[in-house]
């Protein structure tokens, strides 16, 4: 009787060690994949609005550029740009996210705003490099905090309606990094736009 006892013990400790292990892993793995699924969508918005503020800079400080969540709140993208007639310029940006969601699971906002950089080389027809640093809180399904260091390369052409303009040219924007869960669970993310 001890020594069955001690086996189911033995097996019921093992048993609830692994599940324990397999499922704080694959769970932290999975909602940092999770919490970087709800801002992918707000990556292109952000580029989308640092070329916005670019293109109507009259100054070495941009104007704020806004747009909406699919589902709720506001981002918006502040900074500066290199000015003059070089075809090389930096754009040194930050975002601010305010009850943001694409997704209406999680919602986002931001306290320290992330920085949002890019360099643009060869104007209008050159290429795009930059980064996407900071990090974000979030309420919803998932509850807590997600960073994001990710790096993007893509290509520049001249916007179709104004030639004066520059753009990224869609499907050549390659973005790389992770995405780190509040409890360090990390998601690779990899995605070409």
């Amino acid at each position: 009787m001890k020594s069955a006892a001690r086996l189911a013990m033995r097996f019921g400790c093992a048993a609830a060690l692994f599940a324990a292990a397999c499922g704080s892993s694959v769970s932290s793995e999975e909602e940092a994949r999770r919490a970087y699924l709800g801002l992918d969508s707000h990556i292109d918005k952000a580029i989308t609005l640092g070329f916005a503020g670019f293109n109507s800079a009259s100054s070495a400080n941009i104007s704020p550029q806004s747009t909406i969540g699919a589902f709720s709140g506001m981002l918006t993208v502040s900074g500066q740009v290199d000015q003059g007639s070089s075809a090389n310029k930096g754009m040194r940006l930050l975002e601010d996210l305010v009850g943001y969601s694409d997704d209406g699971k999680l919602t986002y906002a931001t306290s320290a705003q992330p920085a949002l950089n890019m360099q643009l080389k060869g104007i209008p027809t050159g290429t795009l490099s930059g980064t996407l640093v900071g990090t974000y809180s979030m309420v919803g399904e998932l509850t807590g905090t997600v960073t994001l260091n990710l790096s993007f390369n893509g290509v520049l052409q001249a916007n179709a309606v104004d030639p004066k303009k520059v753009e990224r040219k869609p499907g050549t924007t390659v973005i790389t990094g992770t995405a780190t869960s509040g409890s360090g669970g990390v998601y690779q993310v990899n995605v070409t736009r």
